[in-house]
């Protein structure tokens, strides 16, 4: 595997994410993957900066009391220096700004989404060589931490929180319905590409949603959107930008792929 790039070069970066991909590599340099990607909204901004802020969460994370301790003092050590320490939380005033995909300007701002701020977390943890990944949770990016047979579920967006049962089923009902209950699969971990995917198509439906602001009336920006919610986990915002886009599409075959699309979600909402 390459070595992480030196500049921000588009070309460079691509190369950089290319060579990830193809490595079949279930645990990547997720914070650095993160990094190429921000580069492609900002092309001339150096990482020497972001990088050195990211040796220092971990540095001071490692240094923490709670680093030596069980997962409730770990977790305590990842809360207290990413978000009480370097004021990091998530933007839910502008959740939809797409500075919050972006690592660079979520270093900035201190600001994120829970997959970018997630990220900052796995990086922490597994600079203190712990057990961390992210979550195949419907609507909304969580970390697990573990040790053993031991599992902490963290919720980076909402100030930290460890999540039991109780706290799971409000996310996902507010995702997915309220009928719907927890499964096995809400507990699985996902490979960091996964993880680098959702980010991805997080800031690709932010794309959307402005370009929607333009042109409310586009179809099949509707349509992008929906599916890309879908893709999610954001079941009640898949519904209404499938209907949207079903309202404004001309008759045809993907006219009615989205209406049985939309049929499905409205019966698992119900």
């Amino acid at each position: 595997m390459n070595e992480p790039p030196e500049t921000s070069d588009p070309e460079t970066c691509a190369r950089f994410l290319r060579e990830l991909g193809a490595s079949g590599e279930r645990v990547l340099p997720i914070a650095e993957a993160a990094l190429a990607l921000a580069s492609f909204d900002r092309p001339r901004v150096g990482f020497k900066r972001y990088r050195d802020h990211l040796k220092l969460l971990a540095r001071d994370v490692g240094r923490h009391p709670g680093a030596a301790g069980d997962l409730a003092a770990r977790t305590r050590a990842l809360n207290e220096i990413i978000l009480l320490k370097n004021g990091y939380s998530g933007d839910e005033l502008s959740y939809d700004d797409l500075q919050n995909a972006n690592l660079m300007r979520v270093v900035d701002r201190r600001k994120g989404l829970p997959v970018t701020l997630g990220i900052l977390y796995i990086h922490a943890a597994r600079a203190q060589g712990w057990d961390i990944a992210g979550l195949a949770f419907p609507g909304h990016f969580l970390v697990r931490l573990a040790d053993g047979a031991g599992r902490v579920i963290v919720d980076p967006f909402h100030d930290g929180r460890v999540c039991g049962a109780a706290e799971l089923r409000e996310l996902l009902r507010a995702a997915a319905g309220r009928d719907s209950e927890l499964l096995p699969e809400h507990y699985m971990a996902v490979s960091d590409r996964d993880v680098l995917q959702a980010q991805d198509h997080e800031r690709a439906l932010k794309v959307i949603e402005t370009m929607l602001m333009l042109a409310p009336d586009l179809a099949e920006l509707w349509r992008e959107a929906g599916m890309l919610h879908r893709h999610l986990g954001n079941m009640r915002a898949a519904g209404a930008a499938l209907e949207q886009y079903v309202v404004r599409a001309p008759d045809g075959a993907a006219r009615h792929q989205a209406a049985a699309i939309l049929q499905q979600l409205r019966t698992q909402l119900n």
